[in-house]
């Protein structure tokens, strides 16, 4: 007779250990995204633009970290929970769908906010009209929404499969704690649309700085959940 750990390796396997198709071809299309952030730079001719690519170096680091931060919160979820069926396979396909498809909204905005740093005054490349710069806010914002709010759909199927999925009362828990974490991303997402929405035009470029209050947001949710989890299972060993 197989013991409650050996059953709950037998439920675990796939969620701890198995790499899924569905895993390795998003992989692939997260390297692809990467690919298209660097496709666009030529082999510097002279001195002076490899100096120019130098000085981008930035702005493609931030574009990188972000798709990093996109693909890390995609491997965890698939790592913890492990879901193959056909609403995951969709909710994720559109995820890599929209990723593919922000990765030049994405640089472009980045390049554009380090333009004179790169290029110097008046010599940049990317332009823009001071009339623009609120829809380019609510591209940015309607891209950060659309793949979290995907993320939260995720954590709720899985939620909502946590028998099926063998999830502990614990288990449970840090899943419905993933599911308002990605919430928050969603709600500064939100905030940064509408504040582009009703400013100016010159002062539609502060509708970035919705995105500064996610850390102290999680960090303070965090604080709080825990105090919680705590209350909870102090008595359950892991």
């Amino acid at each position: 007779m197989s013991s409650p750990r050996s059953v709950r390796n037998e439920k675990d396997s796939k969620r701890n250990f198995e790499i899924q198709r569905i895993e390795t071809f998003s992989d692939g299309v997260f390297a692809f995204a990467v690919t298209l952030l660097i496709v666009s730079l030529e082999v510097p001719k002279s001195f002076e633009e490899l100096l120019i690519t130098m000085r981008g170096f930035f702005a493609f680091g931030i574009s990188f970290l972000l798709l990093v931060m996109i693909w890390n919160e995609q491997h965890r979820f698939f790592r913890n929970y492990g879901l193959e069926d056909i609403w995951t396979i969709t909710l994720n396909g559109t995820l890599l769908f929209i990723v593919l498809f922000y990765v030049y909204p994405l640089k472009f905005l980045f390049s554009l906010m380090f333009s004179e740093q790169i290029y110097g005054a008046h010599n940049s490349p990317f332009t823009i009209k001071q009339s623009q710069v609120p829809l380019l806010m609510m591209i940015y914002a309607q891209g950060f929404m659309a793949i979290y709010s995907l993320f939260f759909l995720m954590y709720l199927h899985a939620s909502r499969n946590a028998t099926k999925l063998g999830l502990t009362p614990v288990e449970k828990f840090d899943c419905r704690t993933g599911m308002y974490r990605i919430l928050i991303m969603v709600i500064a997402g939100l905030i940064s649309f509408i504040t582009a929405l009703i400013l100016n035009n010159d002062k539609a470029g502060i509708a970035g700085f919705a995105y500064f209050l996610i850390g102290p947001a999680i960090a303070i949710f965090f604080a709080r959940r825990m105090r919680v989890k705590r209350k909870l299972f102090q008595h359950v060993k892991p």
